[in-house]
């Protein structure tokens, strides 16, 4: 296998951090709707906001993902999660995309997303921490290199976290980030549109 293919950039990838207890249940009943919609699951998150709403964080295969793809995905759901009914009580679904500052939660997400800023938090201790803000400079299949914007005098600035140790992680806003994100999403809509248009040619 190569190193490429052990980062991820496939449609069935599986998640790094996911969810638990409630969330969960979610998880494991709207990722197979989503995937047979060539849609991927983000992250699920079920909050106190307006009464109660459950947040189903989406995209497609490519990245992108537009207000007509909210508005599809959640009449999809609807009638599923009303079906197995996970919830004991009342709640406003909302779909949404991943952002600009997006949670990072596949190996592909870093690769793609290398050369930004990232803060990320672990389960277990790395260089003596935690908590842990930089640079993306390098990926491969166990981890990925960050260098600190923040490290302390005589720390080495660039410290490898494991895939593995990871428990939340998230790309900080920055006007490279917009820029580089608009740009590839309209690269991925722009090939789609090419690829769902007819072939030239022919009679």
């Amino acid at each position: 296998m190569s190193e490429e293919a052990a980062i991820g950039e496939t449609a069935t990838e599986s998640r790094l951090i996911t969810e638990t207890g409630l969330d969960a249940r979610v998880a494991a009943i709207v990722e197979p709707a989503l995937e047979s919609m060539d849609f991927r699951l983000v992250r699920v998150r079920l909050s106190g906001q307006n009464g109660m709403t459950l947040q189903i964080m989406a995209e497609r295969n490519d990245g992108t993902m537009t207000v007509q793809d909210c508005e599809a995905l959640s009449r999809a759901l609807s009638p599923v999660l009303d079906v197995e009914d996970p919830i004991d009580s009342a709640y406003h679904l909302e779909m949404s995309s991943p952002g600009i500052d997006r949670p990072m939660v596949r190996k592909s997400d870093f690769k793609r997303w290398t050369g930004h800023l990232l803060k990320c938090e672990t389960s277990v201790m790395v260089a003596d921490r935690k908590r842990f803000r930089g640079k993306i400079t390098d990926v491969n299949a166990d981890g990925f290199d960050l260098h600190r914007d923040q490290a302390s005098y005589g720390d080495d600035p660039v410290v490898h976290i494991p895939f593995d140790a990871l428990s939340e992680a998230k790309l900080i806003l920055t006007d490279d980030l917009i820029r580089d994100a608009l740009a590839a999403d309209k690269a991925a809509k722009a090939a789609r549109s090419k690829d769902a248009s007819p072939q030239e040619g022919g009679s």
